[in-house]
């Protein structure tokens, strides 16, 4: 919080006129204001809201109230004896009024002679044009762990209950990532369920976390019980993502190593790129959050970008946590031309967040192709690696197939030599389809599946190396040429 404190300090120093800071936390912006207040003394804080109107200032208590010009030209009569920032909450619903602009406008040159500040407070807002280059916008992070620690400590101390270090640590780290708002509310209901704070509060966190998801149109929270054990090969990935699962630890860091990025999986459908996605949440024991990219290209100019913004926010607040971003090619691959550069800033958005993130979310996109990917997407440095997972080789196919048989009936033992080589070509997905047919043939003359049922169902599924060969062929030879690693130990 030092460099926001710092940020702000200079930008009041510097006479700047106009602030806008991005928050929905009103009175965590007006506490930390106070608190910038007592630095920069002689300046005062005022505030104002609609119905309130004018807070702080004794002989104009009141000013305002319901009339948002009143209290801009109250602002502006102000002398230069008593420097002043005026705080305005909501103000920015006023802003699209002509005159309200105009006086806005007058009053970022007019400010500066007397050291008066007018500071706009709100979660998502697109500022008109005729005011962007006004304003200057300072965004407030969420609580670092420090203030969410000293946060607690207060609320236990205040309450009157005593909370363990050890349990005070874990409840720090577990919030880390909610709004001071959010956060009391944990509390207090800790407090009205069980009079204290303690570990049992977990679960309390957990769920406000996946309610903070749930408020999100373009997170979808995850449940998911897949295992690395579940999806067939991919060894090569597999390792990969061991090491990278030790990468999260403090001794990690101790160690001096950066939390990871992500992964980048590309591949043909049907070659488990999702099912790899649920399997790494799930073996790392880490909540998973599907990203919906269509969704975030809103109707209204500037709000893609806010949505992002919310998105990446409520991302980290749910950390440590897996980010799917399932078909990234569709939703990144289209021609920018033709939505008027939105997609290219919100991809700018969440490259440079992805390239500078220190929260512990771990990023999984998949992609069916590369044809589509701006390149932009594909340096190094944009993800920790870049995997191509090929149709499965004749061991992977076998591994495959022995999983769905086992998972689906476990008691029967089936010769699969012959199976495997007529599935040459399958995609994972495409031999689970033939053993589900497969038992459709076995169940109709309701006996045991055979391997007769296994050969004919792979002959009557047409397979997509077959009708998109060249598609693929072109995905191999990309990646053949050292821009991907296979997932597998050895490619066909």
């Amino acid at each position: 919080m030092n460099n926001w404190n710092d940020q702000f300090d200079l930008l009041i120093k510097s006479k700047t006129t106009l602030i806008y800071i991005r928050s929905r936390e009103e009175e965590r912006v007006e506490s930390l204001i106070s608190e910038a207040v007592k630095r920069l003394h002689p300046r005062r804080l005022a505030s104002w809201d609609y119905v309130k109107g004018l807070q702080g200032i004794l002989n104009s208590k009141g000013l305002g109230a319901k009339q948002p010009i009143s209290v801009l030209q109250w602002l502006q009569t102000l002398d230069s004896s008593s420097p002043t920032i005026l705080l305005a909450k909501d103000f920015h619903k006023f802003s699209e009024d002509a005159g309200i602009a105009r006086m806005l406008r007058n009053l970022s040159s007019e400010l500066r002679e007397k050291s008066h500040t007018l500071i706009l407070v709100a979660g998502d807002w697109s500022p008109p044009n005729e005011l962007e280059d006004l304003l200057t916008i300072l965004d407030l992070p969420l609580p670092k762990e420090d203030e969410i620690r000293t946060l607690l400590g207060n609320i236990a101390k205040a309450s009157n209950s005593q909370i363990k270090d050890d349990e005070l640590e874990e409840l720090t780290h577990a919030c880390s990532g909610l709004s001071e708002i959010r956060v009391r509310q944990v509390a207090a209901r800790a407090l009205a369920q069980r009079g204290r704070l303690s570990k049992e509060d977990l679960s309390e966190v957990l769920e406000e976390k996946r309610q903070s998801i749930a408020r999100s149109e373009v997170l979808e929270y995850c449940e998911s019980q897949a295992r690395q054990s579940d999806i067939g090969g991919l060894d090569s990935l597999k390792n990969w993502l061991n090491q990278r699962h030790q990468a999260f630890s403090d001794e990690a860091r101790n160690f001096g190593l950066p939390l990871p990025r992500g992964v980048l999986l590309i591949g043909p459908q049907g070659t488990g790129k999702s099912l790899t996605a649920k399997a790494i949440a799930h073996s790392w024991s880490m909540p998973l959050l599907r990203l919906d990219v269509g969704r975030l290209f809103a109707g209204l100019v500037g709000a893609s970008e806010a949505r992002t913004r919310e998105t990446i926010h409520r991302a980290e607040a749910m950390a440590p946590c897996v980010l799917w971003i399932d078909e990234i090619d569709k939703g990144f691959g289209g021609d920018a031309r033709s939505d008027g550069g939105t997609s290219q800033r919100v991809l700018a958005n969440v490259l440079t967040w992805m390239a500078e993130k220190s929260s512990a979310v771990f990023v999984v996109a998949t992609a069916n192709g590369v044809d589509r990917l701006p390149a932009e997407l594909l340096r190094k440095g944009r993800f920790d690696e870049i995997f191509l997972l090929d149709l499965p080789s004749r061991q992977e196919r076998l591994s495959i197939l022995e999983l769905h048989i086992k998972h689906k009936r476990p008691n029967i033992s089936i010769p699969l030599d012959a199976v495997i080589d007529r599935t040459e070509g399958f995609s994972g997905a495409e031999l689970e389809q033939t053993v589900i047919e497969a038992m459709h043939f076995a169940f109709a003359e309701r006996r045991e599946l055979l391997e007769t049922d296994l050969i004919l169902a792979a002959s009557q599924l047409i397979p997509l190396s077959r009708t998109a060969k060249e598609q693929l062929k072109f995905l191999k030879e990309w990646a053949s040429s050292g821009r991907a690693r296979p997932a597998s130990l050895k490619m066909n």
